[in-house]
């Protein structure tokens, strides 16, 4: 029987014993390890001493130049690997011992890493009709060819690239924006977010996401990415204006409103993505028949623009609307109210005359008719009023319209009125007929005539 302190002692010395053996097992592989590298490193020096030695007898021996342009390239030291595999593929032809495929693909990549990208994508041609299943090769080539934006180049180049390294997130990047660019937007959805689960922070990517939603019509998941996108320092001024569009096609023009302002805020977005948001802000308050804020934004587009797009006759179309309330819900306001104001012009229209209101008809928010019995001490006639919302030139297919509908019913007189102009061919149509046209400035004078509504 041992005694307790025994035991102590033994499991001490049991410790240490195997304490003392580890350490000299690892200390014994270490210096194995050690003493491998250096021989390995031994072995280098002594080939590269052999290949110069070999080099200053013949500056073309293709070993001397195997093993100098491997050890530069494995030593990433590009620009003297480049070199000597230059002259290397020079020799393939005449050295069939020379590996050609390796040679080229090596040259191409060295030339890749100086950014001789002329040299790169010339080799990495070469390499590749030699063997079309190379990764690096494939990856490469989609990759210049993506630098020169030629996509349907790259898309093929970089899919090939992506089967034969399935994880590779540069692939995954440029293949997903060269889909986007050859408008295969399905393809190019299911790649981004397979780059996205690589990349969860990269907003450019998020954003093409939502475009490509919403070039297949996915509004709802556009939306949703572009609302997330509002707030992002760099991209925030373009996700707003496309949130708002998206809005405005939703007919939730409050909403744009908000989306609008909120690109605004981003003041170092790009001129012309602010220039376009303040414009569909002013499309969006005139739907909101908010003139007066339209009107703001469109004369702080001419300070800074005088010539876009068309500000300058909206701002002369619609200070001549704000100016006057009849016009601007003959043009603005709910049908009901247009409906409304086109009764009371119908029913003032001739003087002195009994007008007996017998049918109206909305046609899409186009235009409306009224039908009208008119009595007056001299005549007595059925009479077709056409009421043409918009500012538009109307033409003569609508003058043609017009007149069927007038035979359909049996009208003996048709007056047709337009906050906008009729063309020649409608005037001329209406010459040897009983239509009146009524333009702009005559319906103003009318509008000025009216009575009060109560």
């Amino acid at each position: 029987m041992f005694s307790l302190g025994s035991i102590v002692v033994i499991s001490i010395i049991v410790i240490l014993g195997a304490s003392l053996l580890f350490f000299l097992i690892s200390g014994g592989g270490s210096k194995d390890e050690d003493k491998k590298k250096k021989t390995r490193t031994k072995n280098e020096q002594a080939l590269i001493k052999e290949a110069y030695k070999k080099l200053a007898q013949n500056p073309r021996d293709p070993e001397a130049l195997r093993v100098l342009a491997g050890t530069a390239f494995s030593k990433e030291d590009y620009e003297t690997a480049f070199k000597y595999y230059k002259i290397l593929i020079d020799l393939c032809a005449m050295h069939s011992e020379i590996n050609e495929f390796d040679v080229t693909l090596k040259y191409a990549i060295s030339a890749m890493k100086l950014k001789n990208l002329t040299e790169a994508y010339k080799s990495f041609m070469i390499a590749r009709s030699m063997n079309k299943e190379n990764f690096e090769i494939n990856y490469n080539l989609g990759y210049l060819e993506f630098l020169r934006k030629n996509y349907e180049k790259s898309t093929p180049l970089l899919k090939k690239a992506l089967i034969l390294k399935p994880e590779h997130p540069e692939t995954i990047r440029y293949l997903a924006h060269s889909l986007y660019r050859v408008k295969k937007y399905s393809d190019a959805i299911r790649v981004f977010k397979k780059l996205l689960e690589y990349e969860p922070e990269n907003k450019d990517a998020l954003f093409i996401l939502g475009q490509c939603f919403y070039e297949l019509g996915q509004h709802e998941n556009a939306l949703k990415i572009f609302q997330h996108l509002r707030t992002n320092p760099k991209l925030g001024a373009a996700a707003s204006l496309m949130a708002g569009t998206l809005r405005i096609k939703q007919k939730q023009y409050e909403s744009a409103v908000l989306d609008f302002e909120i690109g605004l805020k981003h003041e170092n977005g790009k001129h012309d993505i602010l220039l376009e948001l303040k414009y569909r802000l002013a499309g969006a308050y005139l739907q909101s028949n908010k003139i007066e804020e339209a009107l703001e934004q469109w004369k702080a587009i001419r300070r800074q623009e005088p010539r876009y797009k068309d500000v300058n006759d909206l701002i002369k179309k619609y200070e001549e609307i704000s100016a006057n309330k009849n016009l601007q819900v003959y043009l603005l306001s709910s049908n009901s109210e247009f409906v409304g104001l086109c009764r009371r012009i119908a029913t003032n229209f001739f003087p002195d005359a009994v007008t007996r209101l017998t049918n109206i008809s909305l046609h899409k928010s186009e235009y409306a008719d009224i039908l009208a019995e008119v009595s007056t001490r001299k005549w007595e006639d059925t009479v077709l009023f056409r009421f043409i919302r918009g500012t538009g030139i109307i033409g003569e297919l609508m003058l043609r319209d017009l007149y069927a509908r007038m035979k359909e019913i049996k009208a003996a007189r048709g007056i047709c009125i337009t906050t906008g102009t009729f063309s020649e061919g409608a005037k001329d149509f209406v010459t040897a007929r009983l239509i009146d046209l009524i333009d702009n400035p005559e319906l103003l004078k009318i509008f000025n005539r009216l009575p009060k509504a109560f």
